[in-house]
């Protein structure tokens, strides 16, 4: 489970992500300037507030290209939200189409992505990645994570923990994203971060004992927190322009 930092070398990433539309350069200009426009006159002293006072907060859309069950994927969201949460940041899951969809304004799988906003691919099997070694999944920062859903149900069958497969999967989901949180060289020696899983960490995460150190916690929020502060800082441009075309 390796962190990749250049796009475009996995064969489903330019079908599925374009990333000349990344994050927070790119928004819904129309949407986010009415928007703020409309709540900065009524709450002037609080709008920009929320980025500094809330809780670290992301937004992970998922698109789920397997014959993973939704029962399953949704216990794989409440372990990767119940381990992200023992670090200190709050998941909101957002289970996207895995195929084209009807153009619609209102769904949010269709906007723009935000500062705040992490994609999570469930794939199949990496057989046909360049990356041979990445058993797991991988990592594409800033904001894009692929985790093998077949590789993790293999897994879980050999160690006759078949009905564990949410828990693994939610763990390896978890470790993904802690790629995108932590940065490069974010592999550890313990925890969830470990870049070798073996039959020690698999007892540990079905056991829930899995998790992000103290320490990796810290910077899991301190980056949440600065991604809340871009769009924060983003949303205030929008309202300023917004009144300043009035």
């Amino acid at each position: 489970m390796r962190i990749i930092r250049t796009p475009g070398q996995h064969p489903a990433l330019g079908d599925f992500f374009c990333f000349e539309q990344l994050p927070w350069f790119r928004l819904s200009i129309m949407a986010l300037a009415g928007l703020a426009g409309v709540i900065s006159f009524a709450f002037p002293e609080t709008i920009f507030a929320s980025g500094a006072d809330s809780s670290p907060t992301i937004r992970i859309r998922v698109n789920n290209y397997t014959q993973a069950s939704p029962t399953m994927l949704a216990g794989a969201e409440r372990e990767a939200g119940r381990i992200l949460g023992k670090a200190g940041l709050q998941t909101v899951w957002l289970d996207c189409p895995a195929g084209p969809s009807a153009s619609d304004s209102q769904d949010p799988c269709r906007k723009a992505l935000e500062a705040t906003d992490i994609v999570l691919r469930v794939l199949s099997e990496s057989s046909q990645n360049k990356f041979q070694e990445t058993a797991f999944g991988f990592a594409v920062v800033p904001v894009l994570a692929s985790v093998y859903y077949d590789y993790v149900a293999h897994l879980a069958r050999s160690d006759n923990a078949e009905f564990e497969i949410p828990i693994i999967l939610g763990c390896v989901i978890a470790h993904e994203i802690g790629h995108l949180l932590l940065g490069s060289n974010s592999h550890a020696d313990s925890g969830i971060m470990q870049g070798h899983w073996e039959r020690g960490q698999i007892r540990q995460a079905t056991t829930g004992t899995l998790l992000f150190t103290p320490q990796q916690a810290r910077l899991i929020q301190a980056e949440t927190k600065t991604r809340m502060k871009l769009q924060t800082a983003s949303l205030r441009g929008l309202a300023t322009a917004a009144v300043d075309s009035r």
